[in-house]
């Protein structure tokens, strides 16, 4: 019989198959589905949070854990009403316009979903008229961009321009991150924050969204 300290060890490892198998074998011995959630899964990632932050783990190790995070998600959310599942907050995120790198990106939202925030993920080359498309639809508490080239930078400042510009800025926090990216440079553009990671970029939103 699984249990919930396996699950979460599976996590860590970034064993897809064995943490199905694990979330599989708990749904059927009857353990609750939101146990399974925030004691084995989430935990898992809290753990790989933690030392992607320290620097003992890597930037492919973590995209395997998330992804096994993911898969084990993917069978316990059928069986989750939504309101058993404490929302901390939602968030827009994004790679700017003209830039295409969504690893970053996607890492990010897989950490602020283990961490009980809801992402609304608006991929890739994303126009500051689509960020405030996506912040009227869906009136997220931050708002978050990534850049990997340097070129592509600017774009951020456009969109934190539009939001002033459409009356919005004041209704949503912004952090910006990606390689290139400095607390320097996220200052200068008028951006709430600035997060050198995945793991500090969850901190940074719960922070704001005090959850």
């Amino acid at each position: 019989m699984s249990t919930l300290k396996n699950l979460t060890q599976s996590v860590i490892e970034g064993n897809v198959e064995q943490v199905k198998d694990q979330v599989r074998s708990l749904i059927a011995g009857g353990v609750n589905p939101v146990e399974i959630v925030n004691q084995g899964l989430i935990a898992g990632m809290n753990v790989v949070g933690a030392r992607f932050k320290a620097g003992d783990m890597y930037v492919p190790e973590v995209l395997m854990c998330a992804r096994s995070m993911g898969a084990g998600l993917e069978l316990v959310k059928p069986l989750i009403a939504e309101k058993d599942v404490q929302n901390k907050g939602k968030v827009v995120i994004g790679t700017v316009k003209a830039d295409l790198h969504d690893i970053g990106k996607n890492l990010v939202s897989m950490m602020m979903q283990s961490g009980g925030l809801e992402v609304i993920d608006i991929g890739i080359d994303v126009s500051p008229e689509k960020f405030i498309e996506a912040v009227r639809e869906h009136k997220p508490d931050v708002v978050g961009m990534s850049a990997l080239l340097t070129t592509t930078m600017p774009a951020m400042k456009d969109t934190i321009e539009l939001l002033e510009e459409e009356g919005l800025r004041d209704k949503v926090k912004v952090i910006v991150g990606g390689a290139p990216v400095s607390q320097e440079f996220a200052t200068s553009i008028g951006a709430d924050g600035y997060a050198p990671d995945a793991a500090t970029a969850t901190d940074l939103c719960k922070e704001y969204i005090g959850a």
